[in-house]
């Protein structure tokens, strides 16, 4: 499915990957598992739920939802933002 793309994310979305409390592993799999959906500006957006059962930012979260949002260069994904939601 997607697996035969290189990855590569942006200086921007790893700061929001910072922000936001994803890691680069959590993007890889919502980009090769997850669910896809298009985005803005012929974008996807690939959106995978992961257990959490921990703290952010002082309230307790059972999912993480990872969202990146990727554009298609060639042959190589480019991640250009990445969206968290805790649930």
């Amino acid at each position: 499915m997607k697996e035969h793309f290189l990855v590569e994310i942006s200086p921007h979305a790893r700061e929001q990957m910072d922000e936001r409390g994803a890691n680069e592993t959590e993007v890889l799999q919502a980009i090769q598992k997850g669910i896809d959906e298009p985005a803005r500006k012929g974008r996807k957006m690939y959106r995978k739920n992961f257990q959490f059962n921990s703290l952010w930012r002082g309230k307790q979260y059972k999912v993480k939802q990872v969202a990146p949002v990727v554009t298609e260069e060639g042959n190589k994904l480019v991640v250009v933002t990445v969206y968290v939601f805790y649930f």
